[in-house]
């Protein structure tokens, strides 16, 4: 699908309640199938985790959502540049080439490392919690901003937050 141009992005809007404003964005894979039409990512992602495909999936992912948000930092100038937020994966949070592939997005992109956020879950996060803060440090040094996605999900507590320097709680909806 990758090689076929059949994966696109969509945007979420990420807007501040009390001014109303967009403050930025989230990134949104859909795999546009030609038969099928457009697939979910929860009828794919899963695999793709599974068999390693995520992460050239994931890398492709991070470098479009950097290249958008540099376009739309230019379009909406402000003083607080739109973040950019892009989901990491577990297979991707385990490999130490992470680090360099979000170094290198920013470099294309140019945007300011602060308006990149990389979010995780949970669940991602406590499969190997000494690799996980290990690596979220190391992304942490490259000026990044960190979020743990649909916390509440899994089997943590705030009492784990402690553990890791994060930015952003995203509580799940349930």
């Amino acid at each position: 699908a990758l090689e076929r141009d059949e994966i696109t992005l969509l945007f979420q809007p990420i807007v501040r309640l009390d001014t109303e404003q967009m403050v930025g964005c989230e990134a949104l894979v859909r795999w546009e199938h030609p038969r099928r039409g457009t697939i979910s990512p929860a009828d794919f992602i899963p695999l793709l985790e599974e068999s390693g495909l995520i992460v050239p999936l994931g890398q492709f992912i991070l470098v479009e959502a950097c290249k958008q948000a540099a376009l739309l930092q230019a379009e909406l100038p402000s003083e607080h540049p739109l973040t950019m937020s892009v989901n990491v994966s577990a297979r991707q949070l385990q490999r130490a080439q992470i680090v360099d592939e979000v170094r290198s997005a920013l470099q294309i992109s140019g945007i300011p490392p602060s308006s990149l956020v990389l979010e995780l879950t949970e669940s991602v996060m406590m499969q190997d919690v000494d690799l996980a803060i290990l690596r979220l440090e190391e992304l942490r040094g490259l000026g990044v901003r960190l979020a743990i996605d649909d916390f509440g999900t899994g089997y943590s507590n705030l009492a784990h937050i402690k553990h890791f320097n994060v930015d952003v709680l995203k509580i799940d909806q349930a």
